[in-house]
């Protein structure tokens, strides 16, 4: 089983994402601490983990490829 090209590009764009707004919420963590801040990104993360990622154009292929 393996991802088509789309769905692993979109997984790794998240992830990227994902991290990016993990790194901004530690740093602002120690440089300026803000509750409301802090929930703010914790949402954003939320949120981001949770869109769906439509597959745009079916693979056929002969082994099963996850979407």
């Amino acid at each position: 089983m393996s991802f088509c090209e789309h769905c692993q590009g979109q997984r790794f764009d998240r992830a990227q994402v994902l991290r990016t707004i993990r790194q901004i919420r530690e740093e602002l963590r120690h440089s300026q601490p803000d509750p409301a801040v802090d929930r703010a990104l914790a949402l954003t993360l939320h949120t981001v983990r949770a869109l769906e990622i439509p597959h745009l154009e079916p693979e056929e292929s002969e082994d099963p490829v996850v979407h």
